[in-house]
């Protein structure tokens, strides 16, 4: 039997409420990327060491990991060791910085985007513009920040 799940995580912001930081947005976007084949309970029980491996989802000391650190976090009993997510992450990060030179901030990049047909452009966007986040987890990552994307239902 599945675990039972009434309405959506304690970190899903509600519909109209949204992050007040890009590393908030950040944090969102690495929780949705790890979650991705594993069980929601399983990265709720690691997301304190998940915070402490990632620098508390500081954009710019993730954008800065490199070899040295993707090697301390694939021995980090702490977290999820998938190197394609950590390396998806560091790479993510960058993206934010990218973002966040070009538009100010990551809300002011969603915000340019036409919304009217159910967010199809900007899953389309974020799928080519950041790793390991297909079009059903950005659509997740959407709903999670507050996005009115529709009902993406409760995560199983």
């Amino acid at each position: 039997m599945g675990e039972k799940i009434c309405g959506p995580p304690k970190w899903f912001y509600k519909i109209g409420k949204r992050p007040t930081s890009d590393n908030a947005y950040f944090e969102n976007m690495t929780r949705n990327v790890f979650q991705a084949g594993l069980s929601w309970r399983t990265i709720e029980n690691k997301w304190l060491g998940f915070k402490k491996a990632f620098k508390n989802f500081s954009i710019d000391e993730v954008a800065r990991f490199g070899d040295t650190d993707v090697e301390r976090l694939m021995v980090d009993e702490g977290i999820v060791r998938n190197r394609k997510k950590i390396l998806a992450t560091i790479h993510n990060a960058k993206q934010f910085k990218r973002i966040r030179e070009r538009f100010g901030s990551f809300q002011s990049y969603l915000d340019t985007f036409d919304k009217s047909n159910n967010y199809a452009i900007v899953i389309k966007e974020l799928d080519k513009n950041f790793k390991h986040l297909g079009s059903s987890s950005a659509r997740i990552f959407l709903y999670s920040v507050g996005e009115n994307v529709g009902d993406v239902g409760p995560p199983k």
